[in-house]
């Protein structure tokens, strides 16, 4: 597999607002609360993304719905993501984004030196809240495929995502990350594995994060170089860095997704854009000075 993927944009950027625009109207977003008993009743927010006519198809027995778990960055909320939701859901996926934090949850401290520097609580408690979620989905939805998840993340987000298909690789079908800084990419092969990677000098990956490119091309991973700042990859981004991951994104899934899917057409892009080949450095893995 390639190293990485030059996403063509300009052009590209219309057809693919159209694309994404056309299908929205399709997608239902719900929003629901669980409540977990053995947590002190603590509250998980989940925001379900899913299209109409999969829903009826799976509540009708016909389809088990693919699911996608989206993973927030710190301080950032589960609903900041609809950008990447959609593309799953246009695609006939059941998207679930998680709100992993509370404000009354304790603020993240980095530790240098540690594992994880620090983070290990933040990633147990994610997959706490995720489980916890799958199980509670069930109930809401049974006709989904909860055995192999396509785990998704932006920044702790991300880490948590690979924390997860760490610990569960059987569940894993995919992951997809976006500036993930903290927890090594699985490089067993197992499964498929897409990852941007910001140009932003505030935020760097951990030694030995991201794979050289020569373990990237046996293991079946996908890293893509981007001109974007860690904190455009989410709502709040520019429309052209959101386009461009969508883009990236649709493109991986066409690739990837064996049964399941939506048929959706993936648009035709013809102008060279920002985001750049991933070709390894050699410096890629310096430690990052910023906690998001």
């Amino acid at each position: 597999m390639k190293r990485g993927i030059t996403v063509l944009v300009s052009v590209g950027v219309l057809v693919t607002i159209a694309y994404f625009t056309a299908s929205k109207w399709a997608i239902r977003h719900q929003t629901i609360t669980f409540y977990d008993q053995s947590r002190e009743n603590r509250p998980v927010a989940v925001d379900i993304a899913v299209r109409r006519d999969k829903e009826m198809q799976a509540e009708a027995g016909m389809i088990k719905l693919p699911v996608a778990i989206i993973n927030h960055g710190n301080t950032v909320k589960f609903t900041e993501y609809s950008f990447l939701a959609n593309v799953f859901a246009a695609r006939g996926y059941m998207t679930v984004s998680i709100q992993h934090d509370l404000p009354t949850d304790a603020p993240m401290v980095t530790k240098v030196g540690e594992l994880y520097v620090g983070r290990l609580p933040q990633y147990q408690r994610g997959i706490t809240n995720i489980k916890f979620a799958i199980e509670e989905m069930k109930k809401v939805q049974p006709n989904a495929d909860y055995d192999h998840l396509t785990m998704v993340g932006h920044s702790n987000g991300g880490d948590i995502s690979m924390y997860f298909a760490k610990q569960y690789p059987e569940l894993i079908n995919k992951v997809v990350t976006l500036d993930n800084l903290r927890v090594p990419f699985v490089t067993s092969g197992k499964f498929k594995i897409l990852s941007f990677r910001s140009k932003d000098p505030q935020f760097k990956a951990d030694p030995g994060v991201v794979p050289t490119g020569d373990v990237c091309d046996k293991e079946g991973i996908t890293v893509v170089n981007t001109a974007f700042q860690h904190n455009d990859m989410r709502d709040t981004g520019s429309d052209q860095a959101k386009s461009s991951i969508q883009d990236m994104l649709d493109k991986f899934l066409a690739d990837t997704d064996t049964d399941g899917a939506a048929p959706v057409r993936a648009p035709d892009l013809a102008d060279p854009g920002p985001v750049t080949p991933y070709v390894p450095t050699g410096n890629e893995a310096r430690p990052g000075k910023l906690t998001h």
